[in-house]
């Protein structure tokens, strides 16, 4: 435990931190509203055949009836009109200002990645960037904005990459953790080599379907069930990108798990370090432990974060984590809101609070 620190976190923050928010969430409003960036033949696709995805759902991701809108706060409905996050007045507003926001990146959940068409999923989303950039970071220079890529299809991901590098206002490719495979493969590689040469980080984020199950065992009955392991979802990726030999092939690709939660990649790192050391001859492409490899090439948001019972404990982790490990997200607007000023359990030691607030995004993405 960090010594000297309070176990019962302030109601407000004291002094005013600098906040860079590394998970925010911008809506497209309808389909309608790319169809000006879709060319002719995808807006006929669009009418005729619609979105097809992995699996059976027709209109998406199915959130419960009492959670509307993705699972979004009551209050994040705009005004004027629309679903949640997709007024940028509003957001400014409920988040930016409210809050002395700097920079928030964005993640844009339309899951064009998910589509069987892999031509679609690519139209899909090379509107998607354009619209980002017509409706979003070029109207406010405090946000960054995640390049939607058909994912799934490693060549076209990459191209999609290549068409945007060096656009303003891009800083990360946005990756969804329920793939077809485990993202160590062979199909995923032509993406992690176009983020690495363009110096532009990849960003595996909460969510995703496809026709695999969701668990290892086969399909939940419960939303609680689906959201609660989303994390097992977060750690097979690791382990997969860890073990493929991925950061040996790409050694200066940076990766971010975003919305997955924190508390157990400690533990996790630990069995994959004790396991290596028996195992390591499967494995001879790596040339270091597994927790290296993750210290030097990822980084965790802290939304949703965990609270254990004992509050003084949260700094135990992040002791053990590595405060450097962590960078500060609301999760904006969703229903699991994390609140800048009231998130942690705890007071974070002041140097501690800077690096996670602000200094370890900032170095991460190269703000």
């Amino acid at each position: 435990m960090v010594e000297g620190v309070a176990e019962r976190a302030p109601e407000r923050t004291r002094r005013r931190t600098t906040i860079i928010d590394c998970d925010v969430h911008n809506s497209v409003p309808s389909d309608a509203a790319l169809r000006p960036y879709l060319p002719a033949r995808w807006r006929r696709y669009l009418d005729l055949v619609g979105h097809k995805g992995y699996h059976s759902l027709e209109r998406g991701y199915a959130y419960p009836k009492i959670s509307p809108g993705g699972g979004a706060r009551v209050d994040a409905w705009p005004p004027s009109g629309g679903v949640p996050g997709s007024d940028l007045d509003f957001m400014r507003e409920q988040l930016l200002d409210n809050y002395g926001i700097e920079i928030a990146v964005l993640n844009c959940l339309y899951r064009a990645g998910e589509q069987l068409n892999d031509e679609y999923a690519d139209a899909l989303a090379t509107a998607i960037n354009d619209w980002q950039v017509e409706e979003w970071t070029g109207r406010d220079s405090r946000l960054r904005a995640s390049m939607v890529v058909p994912y799934e299809a490693g060549d076209l991901a990459a191209k999609e990459i290549e068409r945007l590098a060096g656009t303003p206002g891009f800083v990360q490719v946005l990756v969804l953790p329920r793939t077809r495979e485990p993202l160590g493969r062979r199909r995923y590689w032509p993406l992690y080599e176009a983020a690495e040469h363009y110096g532009i980080p990849v960003g595996i984020h909460f969510a995703g379907l496809t026709g695999n199950p969701i668990t290892s065992s086969g399909w939940p009955s419960y939303y609680l069930e689906d959201h609660t392991v989303m994390a097992q979802a977060f750690q097979s990726q690791v382990i997969s990108l860890i073990f493929e030999g991925v950061f040996e092939r790409f050694p200066r690709l940076r990766v971010a798990l975003v919305e997955g939660g924190f508390a157990w990649m400690v533990p996790l790192l630990w069995r994959l370090d004790d396991l290596y050391e028996r195992l390591h001859e499967e494995v001879p492409h790596l040339r270091r432990r597994p927790s290296e490899y993750v210290r030097e090439h990822m980084r965790m948001t802290t939304q949703p974060m965990e609270e254990p019972e004992r509050p003084h404990h949260l700094l135990d982790l992040i002791e053990q984590l590595g405060p450097e490990m962590l960078m500060f997200s609301t999760d904006y607007p969703h229903w699991d809101f994390d609140d800048p000023n009231r998130a942690f359990q705890v007071r974070l030691p002041e140097e501690v609070k800077s690096k996670v607030f602000h200094e370890n995004a900032r170095g991460f993405y190269g703000f």
